[in-house]
């Protein structure tokens, strides 16, 4: 069995540490945990391989910014040849509450831009992702900037507590199913 875990994010330094590169951060975390946290830049995102409960897990990074993350996951999923069933995508929500985290086995793009460069990509709206909720407390018209912005220093425990707890949603992905993860965490 292979999965390709994919994190979402934009690359450079300027990124690090912001709302928006909660993806990034969980499968950074992830692939720490499962011993495989040396990335090599590869065609179109930053890869790493490792193992967990006899299942090859594919990390991918893309290089491609946000907006075009389609062209990332669809040239992965091809070059693994990975069921999209067993591919799940790791976002940052503002719909959602601050470190909320939800999986769901398909949905609309919720006006994410890298969701929806997927959708785009692979003709469908029809495969898992797990949401990360980073709050919504900003002004109308400053939804960039937010997302953008760094976490606050009172943000951070709890960000780091839901960073773990959504890498255990992820290893459960790959060890049981969807349906039986979003049945034993969403909600918590």
């Amino acid at each position: 069995m292979k999965y390709l875990i994919v994190g979402l994010g934009n690359v450079g330094s300027e990124y690090e540490g912001t709302r928006h590169n909660i993806g990034f951060d969980v499968v950074d975390q992830l692939a720490k945990d499962i011993k495989a946290d040396k990335y090599e830049i590869e065609r179109h995102a930053y890869r790493t391989i490792g193992k967990f409960k006899g299942r090859n897990i594919v990390i991918i990074k893309p290089t491609t910014y946000m907006n075009l993350s389609g062209k990332a996951v669809k040239y992965w999923l091809t070059a693994e040849k990975i069921p999209l069933d067993n591919c799940l995508i790791i976002l940052d929500d503002i719909a959602i509450p601050l470190g909320k985290l939800r999986m769901k086995i398909k949905g609309g793009d919720g006006k994410h831009n890298g969701l929806t460069s997927i959708i785009d990509s692979l003709s469908t709206s029809k495969f898992p992702r797990l949401r990360f909720g980073v709050g919504n407390n900003f002004s109308r018209g400053h939804q960039a900037d937010f997302v953008l912005s760094k976490w606050k220093i009172d943000e951070l425990a709890e960000v780091s507590e839901r960073t773990d707890m959504a890498v255990e949603m992820i290893k459960s992905f790959c060890s049981i199913g969807i349906e039986r993860t979003m049945t034993a965490f969403n909600g918590k």
